[in-house]
């Protein structure tokens, strides 16, 4: 309808079919044919044509308001539509882990921000694997977790994240140890659920020790605290504690006969959900964009 009613404004406008013709590029008995229509549509006569001109009947002259509203409608519609395609506006969803959310995704999204004001974003969290089952349930469009290499996904990666070890900065340790030197340490671990236990406890079982006392805690933060306070030292993810050594709480100490555990952290979505447009598309592009500034965060402690 929305031809038919631009052909009725046009026409009340200038007050001839001839010269609405002319404004819209259409042939007169087109644009008389819409107004046809749209007469047809609403029941009852609109417009009286004359030689010369056209004026509203009492009837068009009620319709008008609205039909100009409803074209002021399609009109803002369609701006809505461009900017969705120019991802300046509209809506993305995404998932991250914990680690990815407290220490990655806040700079990622004040560059987003910065960028593309009239998006909004919404940010679910959980495990890497809750994070993959979102994605692959369409509940978020992208997510942001360690590499599991799902068939059903396509990833890119956005940083390689390691576990390095962290001391009180009091310890008597040197820069450099052993994997041996740890025997008589507390280890103090985080969130048995993480992959980063699993890395710790793969580190363990290289060592020639079986660890003298161990202490778990739920998250990441609580784990720097114990280790602030002298209770213990900890292989934490080495994002996590670069702003804790560059402020002198923690101290990053080199297993120098072992390299560090490492994982890929990626961007990931389901791999049949089409080329991406819009915000998703500008989000994912940032993405890439931010790649080494990540990389440069996540290798800060070195």
């Amino acid at each position: 309808m929305h031809p038919q009613l631009e052909a009725f404004a046009e026409v009340a406008r200038r007050g001839s079919v001839t010269r609405a013709a002319d404004a819209l590029f259409v042939t007169q008995p087109a644009l008389s044919a819409r107004l046809t229509a749209l007469e047809g549509t609403v029941g009852t006569q609109l417009l009286v044509r004359r030689r010369g001109g056209a004026r509203l009947t009492e009837a068009g002259r009620a319709f008008l308001p609205y039909a100009e509203r409803a074209l002021h409608a399609v009109s803002e519609g369609q701006q809505v539509l461009r900017e969705l395609a120019r991802g300046v506006a509209g809506r993305v969803a995404i998932g991250a882990s914990p680690a990815v959310s407290t220490y990655a995704l806040p700079a990622i999204l004040k560059r987003f921000a910065v960028e593309r004001p009239g998006v909004q974003v919404a940010v679910r969290t959980g495990h890497s694997e809750e994070v993959v089952d979102l994605v692959k349930r369409d509940e978020v469009a992208v997510g942001l977790n360690r590499e599991l290499r799902d068939p059903e996904l396509e990833e890119f990666t956005l940083y390689e994240d390691e576990l390095v070890l962290v001391v009180n900065p009091a310890h008597p340790f040197p820069r450099d140890v052993r994997l041996a030197d740890l025997a008589e340490e507390q280890f103090i671990l985080f969130d048995r659920a993480s992959s980063y236990h699993e890395l710790t406890n793969a580190l363990f079982l290289e060592a020639p020790f079986v660890p003298r006392s161990v202490m778990e805690l739920d998250n990441i933060d609580s784990a720097k605290k114990m280790v602030e306070q002298g209770l213990g030292v900890a292989f934490l993810p080495a994002v996590a504690v670069a702003d804790d050594v560059r402020g002198g709480r923690l101290r990053v100490v080199r297993i120098g006969d072992r390299e560090p555990p490492r994982r890929p952290i990626v961007a990931a979505r389901r791999r049949n959900a089409g080329e991406p447009t819009g915000a998703t598309a500008a989000f994912l592009d940032l993405l890439r964009s931010m790649g080494p500034e990540l990389q440069a965060a996540a290798s800060a402690t070195a």
